[in-house]
């Protein structure tokens, strides 16, 4: 018998109003005939153009005139190339021909779901009984490019939830490119991103094993301007992509957490990054930080990153690395292990796995610790987010593939100090696809990115369907006991 499940009366919906100003640009023939047809108008019909579209746009991003500047900034070799000097152009002139190089992109046009949660860091101002937390979701829009957004809530002394509604404006963040490369790690990245092996022993022989962005790129530059081959050429260029998933983020302190939006940056990305899974990690010492695995997608291949923050403006990013370190469904353990990092993963895209590592980046060694062992879930087994530690053990929350692809959660318990044992698994899904939640964007799923322990209750977002998302709790004693009386009947 299923144990039974609150269904929380809160949806969290797309919302297609929330747009970004994305750099836009269809090649260099084009642009510059944009940009000469742009630069024969008189002074007084720029004005006459942008005044209105400032007014008008000002209204939907919070600093419109900055966007076009920076996007007119990004287009300076095409405006020297047509023979004229950046430099002299008036500033009009500049936002006008930023404004054609600029488009809206409405990032949840098309789904929003895979919710993770975790406590705020600011718990300020709070009655006994609450607990502020934000709420990360995968937002997906136009060409199923998908990015990470935020909701603050407040859950309440009887784990009623209240989601703050988002604010009129989206930023994205300023990227800063600042990264030291470890060699080895970078190279080792860079043969698993099927770059030619060749171009990297050409580049391994003039880097020093650590070496920084700016160095990098002059190394690329004069190495490809010497090639002829355009095959060779993109070659150069994916090193630099690669160099891109190395960064840190930085976002303006007057946004709240639900205008900021972590959105692809990297062509190693550029198709989306998938399924961030949160955690409030406890340092040996005491200090909190948050770390977050996702999927990096260029369309083609995968690549698994961590995120890291102490404040939710701040962020840095880096690839994971290793023989571990593949596939989807990445999730870090909330503090160490017997000193030692430790990550659940799906390697091989069917099984949960389970592995440690002195390196918070570098993931080796991973052991099989669960596979498909109920019908619900012979397609596959995988994490709905980082464990939660509980007095009995490790807390999982699973999701299983079964017949007609439906998604359902389980719950399963490791133990505290050797978590490759299994105290238990529940035989029947936690949560189901109901007649409510099974038609959206992809049918019959139910999936969640990380759940929250608030009042003796476990509080799971989860996304339906792939359209929305909502929340649904269980009593955390009842769930621990039928998991300690729920031995698997599979050893792996």
């Amino acid at each position: 018998m299923r144990l039974s499940i609150d269904r929380k009366p809160v949806k969290v919906y797309p919302d297609p109003k929330r747009v970004i100003a994305r750099f836009f640009f269809n090649g260099n023939d084009r642009a510059k005939e944009v940009i000469k047809l742009v630069l024969k108008l008189s002074s007084e019909e720029v004005f006459g153009i942008i005044s209105p579209l400032l007014q008008e746009y000002s209204k939907r991003h919070r600093n419109i005139t900055k966007i076009l500047a920076r996007h007119c900034k990004k287009i300076k070799s095409c405006i020297e190339e047509v023979g004229v000097d950046y430099d002299a152009l008036d500033k009009y002139q500049k936002l006008l021909l930023g404004s054609y190089f600029t488009h809206e992109y409405s990032i949840e046009s098309a789904a929003f779901f895979n919710p993770s949660i975790v406590e705020d860091p600011d718990q300020s101002d709070l009655v006994e009984g609450e607990k502020r937390v934000i709420i990360s979701f995968r937002a997906v829009g136009e060409g199923h490019i998908s990015s990470v957004v935020f909701r603050r809530a407040l859950l309440d002394q009887d784990n009623n939830i209240t989601v703050i509604p988002s604010g009129n404006y989206i930023d994205e963040a300023e990227v800063i490119k600042n990264a030291v490369y470890n060699k080895k790690l970078f190279l080792k990245k860079a043969i698993d991103s099927k770059i030619d092996e060749e171009i990297l022993n050409e580049v391994d022989a003039k880097l020093e094993d650590r070496f920084d962005y700016a160095l990098l790129r002059r190394i690329i530059i004069d190495s490809r301007n010497l090639q002829e081959d355009d095959l060779k050429k993109l070659e150069y260029d994916k090193i630099l992509w690669l160099s891109d998933t190395y960064h840190e983020m930085s976002f303006s302190r007057d946004t709240d957490i639900s205008d900021r939006v972590i959105f692809p940056i990297s062509e190693f990305e550029r198709k989306g990054i998938e399924d961030a899974r949160f955690v409030r990690f406890v340092k040996e010492d005491g200090s909190i930080i948050y770390y977050a695995t996702y999927t990096a997608f260029d369309g083609a291949m995968i690549m698994p990153k961590l995120l890291q923050t102490t404040d939710f403006y701040d962020f840095k990013v880096s690839p994971l690395h290793g023989l571990g370190a593949q596939n989807k469904n990445l999730a870090l353990f909330p503090r160490k292990i017997n000193g030692k990092y430790a990550m659940m993963s799906r390697i091989d895209g069917w099984n949960n796995y389970l592995m440690y590592s002195d390196r918070i980046t570098v993931w080796d060694h991973p052991v099989k610790l669960q596979q498909p062992e109920f019908p619900w879930e012979y397609i596959q087994i995988g994490n709905c987010g980082s464990p939660i530690e509980t007095p009995d053990g490790w807390l999982i929350i699973t999701h299983g593939v079964g017949p007609m692809r439906r998604y359902c959660l389980g719950a399963s318990l490791l133990d505290l100090e050797d978590p490759s044992i299994e105290i238990g698994r529940l035989h029947e899904p936690l949560v189901i696809p109901n007649n409510d939640e099974r038609e959206g964007y992809v049918p019959n799923v139910l999936y969640s990115c990380g759940s929250i322990v608030h009042n003796g209750e476990l509080i799971i977002p989860y996304g339906l369907s792939d359209y929305c998302s909502s929340f649904a709790s269980v009593k955390l004693d009842l769930l621990l006991e039928r998991l300690k009386n729920s031995e698997s009947k599979v050893k792996v």
